[in-house]
């Protein structure tokens, strides 16, 4: 019955969805080639993998209500896919692009066509890669404006510019995670971080190609700030200015103002910047933040320049360096809460209070013990052993031969099971000093099913094995709201207490706290497969993620499309 009343009640809304917006929502067509091609950062020039010979790739802008028909032709070396980072894809999923989750790649020569329609979200997203390390170079920028005769819920800004903040390596990213494959050790981590593909004035060779961003004095610009960097949380601030935060991850928040934004590779970040300051330069900076203890990372910093279009020349008393902003330390765990913490919700927000599902979910790291047939040269890990990952002592596995969603569709035998555990097989103090006998995890392909309609909650705990981490927890297909978070072991009998029922952030994508957790609810109102993973693209590589199964409901509206006819082969 519960399904029942809430599928008659998304028939009434997608009817009345529908009548508003049939006059006003359009089709829009993109090719998308993915091809290599030259390019040059810091000296040197390599051949790299781009979209269009784009880099980043070309930016995507749509209104809310829109159809996005994107024809990709593989002309690379690498098998590749393309995913629609935050894009709902209801009752879409063969359209949502994880490799072997939705689909089967795209192998060189080969093309698929992504069609989907954007319903009922605003605001800032992107797409991307999601095969192997191709995200590195493979990703630009998806913004979705409100239905044509809407408007923002703030200021109408006088300007728009999106920020990517990325990564770059000087080697091919795909030669440094394939190398890491083989010896089991860590990732060469990389030599710059990008805005807009450029890393700017601090590093080599690169002054000349450094990003400016205009702004005029009195008016109001609002940047689109993505975190596209591959396994890098990121600080970002511009000097001498406030930023007003309304929106994240496409959902509008309660607008506050701070000096410095925090955000995990997969998320975006609205904010407002108000041109009152004396005219001149001004940095805007991203540098890291980096929460696992003794892990080696990229400490560097990437700049682009916000330039007041009235400020005076430099030989007429214009300083000719801009101004350096104040950023967060690299271990500054406080200043990264302290901003998550200020999130809410614009208004109250529909949050599941009926839990149907209670799941709790254990992340982090973990080691393998060298296999017998290994040589040492390929467990550089820890100890003589390879580096890993799970979810609930369960390191995921992608199949090979078929996609999960292909599969489960057409009823193929032996690529997955439906065993994942929503609770941690064996409890333990799970951000305490954790015994070398729980380190290894056990390798499988594992779904978790949920009935359609179903409300969950899912707490996610981070785990000290090896070393706590900030995990960026994606989850395609959906949205959710992050009802709570805090550090240490959660604890039912008193953490529940501070749960916020009222106005929590929407987001696609939750940082669970370095040794500690966050709890998020949605409705398993989407049908498909929809891979959940930390967005360190190094942590999925070791197999940080799980997918839910959310099975079909009643009738064909709540029920997932058949699959196109171009849907690339295995």
């Amino acid at each position: 019955m519960r399904v029942l009343k809430k599928g008659l009640s998304y028939l009434v809304l997608l009817f009345a969805s529908i009548m508003v917006s049939t006059a006003v929502a359009r089709i829009q067509y993109h090719d998308f080639v993915v091809q290599a091609t030259s390019v040059k950062r810091l000296c040197r020039t390599r051949r790299t993998i781009t979209v269009n010979g784009q880099y980043p790739g070309p930016t995507l802008e749509v209104n809310d209500g829109d159809t996005l028909v994107v024809s990709v032709v593989n002309r690379a070396r690498y098998n590749v896919t393309i995913h629609w980072h935050g894009i709902r894809q209801m009752r879409t999923g063969w359209a949502d692009g994880p490799e072997f989750i939705t689909q089967c790649p795209i192998r060189p020569g080969g093309s698929y066509t992504y069609r989907f329609t954007i319903e009922g979200q605003e605001g800032t997203l992107w797409w991307h890669a999601h095969s192997s390390w191709l995200r590195a170079t493979v990703y630009g920028a998806l913004i979705i404006y409100p239905r044509q005769g809407s408007t923002y819920p703030f200021t109408e800004p006088k300007r728009e510019t999106p920020i990517l903040l990325g990564e770059w390596w000087n080697a091919n990213p795909i030669d440094v995670v394939n190398e890491a494959a083989r010896t089991g050790g860590a990732p060469n981590v990389s030599d710059a971080y990008t805005i807009n593909g450029q890393p700017g004035d601090l590093y080599s060779c690169s002054s000349s190609e450094t990003i400016v961003v205009p702004i005029d004095k009195g008016e109001t610009s609002l940047l689109r700030v993505i975190n596209a960097a591959l396994n890098q949380e990121l600080f970002f601030a511009v000097a001498n200015h406030r930023l007003t935060v309304v929106g994240a991850d496409a959902s509008y928040l309660k607008p506050f103002t701070s000096s410095v934004i925090m955000l995990g590779p997969g998320q975006t970040t609205d904010v407002l910047i108000t041109g009152d300051q004396p005219p001149a330069l001004y940095y805007m900076a991203a540098r890291p933040y980096q929460s696992a203890q003794g892990a080696p990372f990229d400490n560097t910093t990437t700049t682009a320049i916000l330039e007041y279009l009235s400020a005076p020349c430099p030989s007429r008393g214009m300083p000719s360096t801009p101004m350096m902003p104040t950023l967060p330390a690299f271990n500054d765990t406080a200043a990264a809460a302290a901003f998550t913490q200020n999130l809410r919700s614009p208004n109250s927000v529909p949050v599941p209070t009926d839990i149907d599902e209670s799941l709790f979910f254990t992340i982090g790291l973990g080691l393998f013990n060298c296999p017998s047939n290994f040589r040492t040269d390929q467990c550089q890990g820890p100890n003589g052993t390879r580096f890993t990952s799970s979810m609930n002592n369960v390191s995921f596995v992608l199949p090979s031969s078929y996609s999960i969603l292909q599969a489960y569709h057409q009823k193929i035998p032996g690529v997955f099971t439906t065993d994942f555990p929503a609770v941690p097989p064996v409890q333990f103090d799970y951000t305490g000093n954790v015994s070398q006998s729980l380190w290894q995890p056990v390798p499988g392909t594992k779904v978790y099913k949920l009935e359609y309609g179903s409300n969950v909650q899912l707490v996610l705990q981070d785990t000290s094995i090896v070393s706590g981490e900030n995990h960026p927890i994606h989850i395609h297909g959906y949205n959710f709201y992050v009802v709570a978070e805090g550090f240490g072991n959660f604890n039912p009998a008193t953490n529940t207490a501070k749960f916020n029922l009222v106005d929590p952030p929407m987001r696609n994508t939750v940082g669970v706290p370095v040794n500690g957790w966050a709890v998020i609810r949605f409705v398993a109102d989407n049908p498909g497969v929809w891979i959940m993973h930390c967005h360190l693209d190094v942590h999925i590589t070791w197999g940080l993620a799980m997918a839910f199964l959310v099975e079909n409901g009643i009738g064909e509206l709540q029920s997932i499309e058949s699959p196109p006819e171009d849907l690339p082969p295995c």
